[in-house]
């Protein structure tokens, strides 16, 4: 079981990695007038989906309860609270300060969402060393 554990960490965890590489990819497309680096990311993110679609093993693992657990875990951190924080934190901007373009609204999600992962990579990493010390005390007792 830890091993399914495991993968399902490493699953979650590249998964966000690479959907923060098609919202930063947005956010420099947006920067720089050019859609290339989002249609690169776009490209490579099909790429992956299409590859964990098509391919059994992959499709096998992917559907999985504790991936698919973990994977949940992610979007709620990647998505879902950086969005409801970034609208609430650009709206008061835009009361308080002075209003913001989208681009600067974009950013805004990018840092937070980023944020976000990292706090759920640092989590996934409590998780494992709180594991890893509660089954040494366990042999340990044995």
């Amino acid at each position: 079981m830890p091993k399914v554990r495991h993968y399902a960490d490493l699953v979650a965890s590249l998964a966000g990695l690479m959907w923060l590489m098609l919202y930063w990819s947005i956010s420099i497309s947006l920067h720089i007038g050019s859609p290339e680096p989002a249609m690169a990311a776009l490209l490579l993110l099909g790429s992956m989906i299409l590859i964990s679609f098509v391919h059994r093993p992959v499709r096998v693992m992917l559907s999985r309860y504790h991936v698919r657990k973990r994977r949940t875990e992610m979007w709620m951190h990647i998505l879902a609270l950086p969005l409801t924080l970034a609208f609430l934190f650009a709206s008061v901007i835009d009361h308080v300060i002075s209003p913001m373009t989208g681009v600067q609204k974009m950013l805004l999600f990018n840092v937070l969402a980023t944020a976000s992962w990292l706090v759920f990579v640092v989590t996934l990493l409590m998780k494992l060393f709180v594991r890893a010390i509660s089954e040494r005390r366990t042999k340990n007792e044995a």
